[in-house]
């Protein structure tokens, strides 16, 4: 059946500065996310282990927080609720700040496993050399750790580089937000989402590939196992 509907994605490409705006806008998203993420989740799987257990308890809480809500309840959280307290967000730091803790939460128990799987004599032999604490971490359990989760650290990312258009919600001018206003004034719905949908498809191939590339230079011994 001819419903009459011609695709033409030309009112879509010509608004093409938007996009790049919104692109940009996800990017930065991005990059801000996994920085800080991964590094709350490494000291947060470190203070996991810790034998203090009121930090173990406190981590404990904020992981099950952050894993057990939605990440949108998150973003309201931070961007309606802290003003209730007297704390005023931007839409981009407030964004900044949700998915920053959101990936913390994940990434710290995606290393604590990698830690957990720590063998005992490789530290025991670490502590018989006199290594100080932060020696053993730094040479003989964090890198190592890192190692053995990095795939899943890499499909998290990815994750969180697709959750970035939840932040449109907020009136963050990513690139969903982009499509959302390219849509307002076009009305091809369609054209749109689908060129949107296209540029998180690239993106998250392009990602990855630099996630993996990043492997080969974090742990240079792989290239021989590849």
């Amino acid at each position: 059946m001819d419903t009459g509907y011609h695709l033409t994605f030309w009112p879509v490409l010509e608004r093409w500065p938007l996009l790049l705006v919104g692109l940009w806008v996800s990017l930065l998203l991005t990059v801000v996310g996994v920085a800080l993420g991964t590094a709350i989740g490494i000291a947060g799987a470190l203070g996991r282990t810790s034998r203090h257990a009121p930090l173990r308890w406190a981590l404990r809480a904020y992981v099950e927080l952050f894993r057990n809500t939605p990440l949108l309840v998150q973003l309201f959280l931070v961007f309606f609720g802290l003003p209730s307290l007297g704390i005023r967000l931007s839409p981009i730091v407030a964004a900044c700040v949700t998915l920053v803790l959101n990936n913390g939460a994940y990434t710290t128990e995606i290393v604590r496993v990698g830690i957990a799987a720590t063998p005992l004599g490789q530290i025991e032999a670490a502590m018989s050399l006199a290594l100080k604490p932060w020696q053993i971490l730094a040479f003989i359990v964090i890198p190592p750790a890192l190692e053995r989760v990095y795939p899943t650290l890499v499909s998290q990312n990815v994750l969180l580089m697709l959750s970035t258009s939840v932040t449109s919600a907020i009136g963050v001018q990513e690139l969903t937000g982009s499509a959302a206003a390219i849509n307002s004034d076009t009305f091809r719905s369609l054209e749109v989402f689908l060129t949107s949908a296209a540029i998180y498809l690239v993106l998250t191939y392009v990602q990855r590939a630099a996630l993996y590339a990043a492997e080969l230079v974090l742990f240079p011994h792989r290239r021989a196992r590849a």
